[in-house]
């Protein structure tokens, strides 16, 4: 049976997220990145990875692995590369780095996402190029987008499943409690039920505190074998045990059930597979609440709830810091900002900081293994690792 090294983060760095009118996308990336590396001892990377999901539409940027290679000091001495899968273009460019380091073919790599949603010029635009992660030919070329099609979902599994409807206040009001002691995050007050419940609507039901928001931000980390660890690292290594990339069928109608993330199920029994633990060992979830819909299907995806069950999850307390299952620790993407392409990153840095024992007030006592989870679109593809220390 073949033997694979240990891959182990060994930096990692992140800008916190907001509205950056004024700083470029390599300005972002390069400051996230030299702070990854002087988190890593310094650890110069052979590959660099990167992930976005809007850089060459909205910034007009493409070709990000040479921009970023440069912005490193590191052109002429380095491979750079950009990994596209939409919202989950960092978790997937984190897995190809999983993939190098685990190979024996690279020592070192870094994992750059990077977004700039304030490069889209009018409301118009940007509801145009976040349609870029629905099928062209039968979903987004009929005016649909991704929040119009979480919210038609969320009627049908409010249909089939008739629970309350201010269950679902739930999810934002967790993320938003968490993010509080953030501070990267882009939302630190908490959320009231009453504030929920008067919110303007998205796309019925779907509200706008439902619906994860939009901005920039850059996160970064820097991967390497466990044997070529600087001995001065001032924090503990977080092994990446397994990384998972499925993708599904991508236009909703084409699926089997349109309310189970098939390709998310999958990602996660492979992870979990790989890495050769079971759903027992997790100790909490960074899943993708792009909206409160991926959040309710993420977690029956992953089977920490039987379908059209998870609404349960976030009425007796599991979801919550103290829980079973924390979620969404330092405020998810409805919380800590959705930086779109760049959220996969900014997930496996929380997750370290977990780990690590870093998390400040956020900490979770008894985190040893966590699971991370970026989708693309509307489940279309997904994007699970999972790390322990």
């Amino acid at each position: 049976m073949a033997t694979y090294p240990e891959v182990v983060i060994a930096g990692i760095g992140q800008v916190p997220v907001r509205e950056y009118w004024d700083v470029s996308l390599r300005q972002l990336a390069g400051r996230a990145l030299r702070d990854a590396r002087a988190d890593a001892g310094n650890l110069q990377p052979q590959v660099i990875y990167a992930g976005s999901m809007l850089a060459a539409s909205a910034s007009h940027q493409a070709n990000l692995g040479a921009l970023i290679c440069e912005v490193a000091g590191l052109a002429g001495q380095a491979e750079g590369v950009t990994a596209e899968a939409a919202e989950a273009s960092g978790a997937a460019a984190l897995n190809l780095a999983w993939q190098a380091i685990r190979s024996g073919f690279v020592d070192v790599a870094a994992v750059v996402g990077v977004e700039k949603v304030t490069d889209v010029v009018g409301a118009g635009n940007e509801l145009e190029l976040l349609g870029a992660s629905l099928d062209a030919d039968y979903e987004s070329s009929e005016g649909l987008t991704p929040t119009g099609q979480a919210a038609l979902l969320l009627q049908r599994y409010l249909y089939e499943n008739q629970f309350p409807r201010d269950v679902l206040r739930s999810f934002p009001m967790i993320a938003r409690a968490n993010a509080v002691n953030n501070p990267n995050a882009f939302f630190q007050r908490t959320l009231s039920a009453k504030a929920y419940e008067q919110a303007p609507t998205e796309a019925e039901p779907l509200n706008f505190f439902d619906v994860s928001a939009h901005a920039d931000g850059a996160a970064a980390l820097i991967l390497t074998r466990a044997d070529l660890l600087p001995n001065n690292l001032p924090h503990k290594p977080v092994k990446l045990l397994s990384s998972s990339l499925i993708s599904g069928r991508l236009a909703v109608h084409d699926r089997t059930d349109p309310l189970f993330f098939e390709a998310a199920a999958v990602s996660v029994r492979q992870a979990c597979l790989k890495a050769n633990i079971s759903l027992a060992n997790i100790d909490f979830f960074e899943y993708s609440d792009n909206t409160t819909l991926h959040a309710l299907l993420s977690l029956e995806a992953a089977g920490f709830a039987p379908p059209g069950q998870a609404w349960k999850l976030a009425m007796d307390g599991s979801l919550s810091l103290e829980g079973s299952l924390p979620v969404a620790t330092m405020g998810g993407h409805n919380g800590r900002g959705f930086p779109l392409g760049a959220s996969g990153v900014y997930q496996a840095v929380e997750a370290c900081l977990q780990l690590r024992g870093e998390a400040g007030a956020n900490q979770i006592s008894h985190a040893r293994c966590g699971m991370i989870q970026s989708l693309a679109g509307t489940g279309s593809a997904a994007v699970t690792h999972i790390l322990s220390i």
